[in-house]
């Protein structure tokens, strides 16, 4: 006869692989998985993310945005999206603006400056409900928008997702090169696949050239630097639908993420 302890680990067990298998059916339909990581907040990663996810949306694909962010969402400011999803018979029916279907935790806040101060095992359990009970239908691709650094959060999502890569953000300054290394080396640790490095803020306040320089060290692809704009200041919508300087970076972005997909024998549209 089984302990509890034993019968306690057998339900634990036979729960864990429900979930796995509720996400799966809800990701049967998304051809390409993409999550848009850093080491450090404060980046530019979610911009990166709702850009990338705009330019792959304006080229005639169908595009989600996951927003897992659950202490900081901002995915919905950067895409101009008040609207919040629809909760219909336990599922949940994604926003959408400017091609890009969008589910985030600032959809599910009172108060937009609300701080969420949840311990690990709460963050993990809301990252669980957004990827169980989610209804994104047929994408071709999910860009998944990441908490910044190596702990809970993005285990949760890297452990839990078929992610097909990941793209990393930084910027040209030694700190935040320092800590993407760090966010890649955890993604090759987990068999994952970086799919490439990509600069923002380039230009003549912070430099140039410290993201290609980390791609090239540790044999990643450099997939492009995105300049320091004046555009970016316009929040009403993505910047690469308002800006052609901007639009032309992330073409070129998304190009070689796809030539990165191919090249690592993952589903690339």
């Amino acid at each position: 006869m089984a302990t509890p302890q034993e019968n306690a680990r057998l339900e634990q067990i036979k729960r864990s692989w429900q979930q796995r298998r509720k996400i799966s059916d809800r990701f049967a339909g998304i051809k390409t998985k993409i999550g848009v990581y850093s080491g450090k907040g404060g980046v530019g990663k979610t911009t990166v993310a709702v850009n990338l996810a705009a330019t792959l949306a304006r080229g005639g694909n169908k595009v989600g945005l996951l927003d897992v962010d659950i202490d900081c969402p901002n995915a919905n400011k950067v895409l101009g999206i008040t609207e919040p999803p629809e909760y219909v018979d336990g599922e949940i029916h994604p926003s959408e603006k400017w091609g890009v279907k969008v589910v985030s935790m600032a959809f599910f806040q009172e108060k937009e400056d609300e701080a969420i101060i949840w311990r690990g095992p709460m963050i993990h359990n809301a990252i669980n409900q957004f990827l169980q009970t989610t209804d994104w239908g047929d994408l071709d691709y999910l860009i998944v928008d990441l908490p910044p650094g190596t702990s809970d959060a993005p285990l949760t999502v890297m452990q839990t997702i078929p992610m097909d890569g990941f793209v990393v953000v930084s910027t040209p300054q030694l700190l935040a090169n320092i800590d993407a290394k760090r966010c890649i080396n955890m993604i090759r640790k987990l068999n994952l696949n970086v799919l490439g490095v990509v600069e923002n803020y380039t230009g003549v306040v912070f430099g140039r050239g410290a993201g290609e320089a980390l791609a090239k060290e540790i044999d990643v692809p450099f997939l492009g630097h995105m300049e320091l704009r004046a555009a970016y200041r316009d929040s009403s919508k993505p910047t690469v639908l308002l800006d052609d300087d901007v639009a032309r970076e992330y073409d070129a972005i998304a190009n070689a993420m796809q030539k990165s997909l191919k090249e690592l024998g993952r589903q690339a549209v």
